[in-house]
């Protein structure tokens, strides 16, 4: 075993000094509203980084299977499903009512809300009844706009329909630009959660390329996260 195991090593170096003479291509699954808010975005300078690494990104909802070997790594939302991988929270993301500047003038309090228009992402793990009982409030009967992606409920929001209960880090560039505010921030009780994993096999943790997108995807949380 253990001379076999030296004898793969060497054939892994192998492959990846040779692979390492033109583009390595990385294959990367993703949520779609992480993808389109957060990832995306940041992918550009990740690349003139790396210049030669290549990557492909596909947002489903769907968990990436790595036994067809379609992918190298999935950035979950929720709780992840596959064995024998291995898992990295991405940290914790803030959750709080976000509207557009206009809307946000006619909320002061958290009682406020009741009488706004609350546009829900049906999918998303942190839902307005628990926001309002964290705040001591009954959750009221919500009707209106309901979206099943959370980039979607941001949008709308941003288009002033009504507020919007989401995370601060997959809205932050709608937050830096002021298309949304956090009008109840230091006066509502915010709640914070890990919605999102990153998630490979194990045996793809030899990967050179891999390696390099974890290392700079979990540097570049850690810099948003204090610049928040």
């Amino acid at each position: 075993m253990r001379h076999a195991g030296a004898a793969f090593d060497n054939l892994r170096r192998g492959i990846e000094e040779v692979a390492g003479r033109g583009p390595q291509l990385l294959r990367v699954h993703c949520a779609p509203s992480f993808a389109a808010q957060w990832l995306a975005p940041r992918l550009t300078k990740f690349l003139a980084a790396e210049p030669q690494l290549e990557v492909r990104l596909a947002a489903n909802t769907e968990y990436a299977r790595f036994t067809n070997d379609d992918f190298d790594l999935d950035i979950v939302y929720g709780p992840p499903r596959s064995e024998g991988v291995d898992v990295i929270p991405l940290g914790e993301e803030t959750v709080t009512p976000l509207c557009a500047p206009q809307v946000a003038k006619k909320i002061r309090k958290p009682k406020d809300l009741l009488s706004q228009v609350l546009i829900r992402s049906d999918v998303k793990q942190v839902q307005w009844h628990q926001w309002f009982t964290a705040n001591g409030l009954e959750p009221p009967a919500i009707h209106g706009m309901r979206f099943d992606r959370s980039f979607l409920a941001i949008a709308m929001a941003c288009g002033g329909v009504g507020v919007t209960l989401e995370s601060t880090r997959l809205a932050e560039r709608e937050i830096e630009s002021r298309r949304l505010v956090a009008p109840l921030v230091g006066r509502s009780t915010d709640i914070r959660y890990v919605g999102h994993h990153l998630v490979f096999p194990r045996a793809g943790r030899q990967r050179r390329a891999l390696r390099t997108f974890v290392d700079w995807i979990t540097s570049e949380l850690a810099q948003t996260d204090n610049k928040g």
